[in-house]
């Protein structure tokens, strides 16, 4: 079930919002639960059981590593705890990617070839993993309890606003609040809005952009001039951030309806001056999970400094493949962790020296390169999509048929998508409020004015967005194949 969805939007969160408030409290919980196995099982009953089995093999991993905190017996729960969550992510997300890659040996060592295991990627199994590793990692540390109310660790896991693509949830973060949290007339108002955005961000911004974007990515490259090739990686580069940090801020906008506040996910990440930066702004839920529960225990940057790159291509060959099993993201990876490599080993020249224009599209141009990989079906057509963008071949036939496609819909959207982006839509937004704030006393009602502009705001985005959902085909979320 999409958020982007009708019946979502109309049936599933009205209903769950109207029932969820009439409850008991101290029901709330078990009643979230039901409501989120019934929104995954929406994307197929079987998987469901899949999704059961780990909340209960994660449930008695916790009991045993939180018996006896340090001794023996709770390492060894711990390590098959780990060892199990990523043998399961392995087997429904990497098998045909590695019997794919041993049967193209077979001609080479004359062995029959393995038969194609046709397994089929659970929903949100890349995301739902991580929640459960990070529990037990965290009850092993001390840093959490263990959770002796299963049906509690399964709402941390389960929880629908965040369970198909984030953001990544820590335990220790959330374990409070499933039996602390409150909902303020003001939170939930917040959360309505934040829902809103991200609801415009999806349908408005990224599903027009992936229209020009798909266009480019599934022409035949022999056929796509320089120019075209940009624009479809520019346009996917503004679809992918708008996709996925709209799916970010609907979630944080549902957590917030129920009481419960998120991390972060984005934080402008195409205005970072260095590829540093930008993993510090992009998929923050990702990054500080490799960080925290990765790259730190193998060392970080507290030992040598041949160990600690060893460290980072690592921790970006782990992140290419958690996106997804397949060479292309694996070089993806290998790209940024590349760079990063560099930024440290020419930190006092590179990028800080340089002119802070110069750092930004150095960045750009870097990140828009990798994109080409994450877009492309395999390395063969990124190799041939390179080669077209810097051919310059263009002809006028082919330009002539691209600008009938330059809709009018798709320049408004493009440039809002361009603004809103560089941070441009936050900052005359800040000013405005900061004006405001200056002048409230003797113009109380400038306030109230724009406080009520606002509301008109979000709700003809709302309006505008069911009509074309209403209208519009089926588009899902990127980050749903993870």
């Amino acid at each position: 079930m999409l958020f982007s969805s009708p019946i979502f939007l109309f049936f599933f969160l009205p209903l769950v919002l109207s029932v969820y408030f009439l409850l008991w409290r101290k029901l709330r919980n078990y009643y979230l639960l039901l409501a989120s196995l019934i929104f995954f099982a929406w994307g197929g009953v079987s998987y469901s059981i899949l999704l059961l089995v780990s909340i209960t093999f994660n449930y008695l991993i916790g009991l045993g590593v939180g018996c006896s905190p340090g001794s023996r017996k709770s390492k060894l729960f711990l390590a098959s705890g780990v060892i199990m969550n990523i043998l399961l992510l392995a087997i429904f997300k990497y098998a045909d990617f590695v019997v794919e890659n041993i049967n193209l040996l077979s001609g080479v060592l004359k062995f029959k070839p393995f038969g194609d295991p046709g397994i089929i990627l659970p929903i949100g199994i890349s995301f739902y993993t991580f929640h459960a590793m990070s529990y037990i990692i965290d009850v092993y540390r001390g840093v959490s309890k263990v959770q002796k109310n299963p049906f509690f660790l399964g709402l941390y896991i389960t929880f629908f606003p965040q369970l198909i693509a984030g953001p990544i949830l820590r335990y220790h973060d959330i374990a409070p609040q499933i039996t602390g949290r409150k909902v303020t007339l003001e939170g939930f108002a917040y959360g309505i809005q934040r829902f809103v955005i991200g609801l415009g961000k999806k349908v408005l911004i990224a599903n027009t952009m992936g229209t020009m974007a798909d266009a480019a990515f599934g022409t035949d490259v022999s056929h796509l001039t320089g120019t075209l090739a940009w624009l479809g990686l520019i346009t996917y580069a503004l679809q992918i951030y708008f996709d996925f940090s709209g799916y970010s801020d609907m979630a944080i906008g549902l957590g917030k309806m129920f009481g419960f506040t998120f991390m972060e996910n984005f934080n402008y990440p195409y205005t970072a001056q260095s590829i540093k930066e930008f993993w510090r702004k992009w998929h923050i839920s990702l990054s500080t999970w490799f960080r925290d529960y990765l790259y730190v225990p193998l060392g970080g940057n507290r030992i040598s400094k041949g160990r600690t790159y060893f460290n980072l291509i690592f921790v970006f060959f782990i992140t290419g493949l958690w996106h997804g099993a397949s060479w292309s993201f694996v070089i993806w990876g290998f790209l940024h962790g590349s760079f990063l490599i560099l930024e440290r080993v020419f930190s006092k020249k590179f990028p800080e020296e340089l002119w802070r224009p110069i750092q930004h599209m150095y960045t750009l141009f870097v990140v828009l390169i990798a994109w080409v990989l994450f877009r492309s079906s395999d390395i063969q057509y990124a190799w041939q999509y390179y080669r077209a963008m810097f051919g310059f071949g263009a002809n006028a036939a082919e330009l002539n048929a691209f600008n009938k496609a330059f809709a009018v819909e798709f320049r408004i959207y493009f440039f809002i998508g361009l603004l809103s982006a560089a941070g441009i839509i936050r900052w005359i937004n800040a000013v405005i409020q900061k004006k405001l704030d200056i002048i409230e006393s003797g113009f109380l009602w400038l306030t109230e004015s724009y406080k009520i502009l606002q509301v008109v705001f979000f709700a003809c985005v709302f309006i505008i967005c069911s009509m074309a959902l209403i209208t519009k085909t089926y588009n899902p979320f990127i980050y749903y194949r993870f």
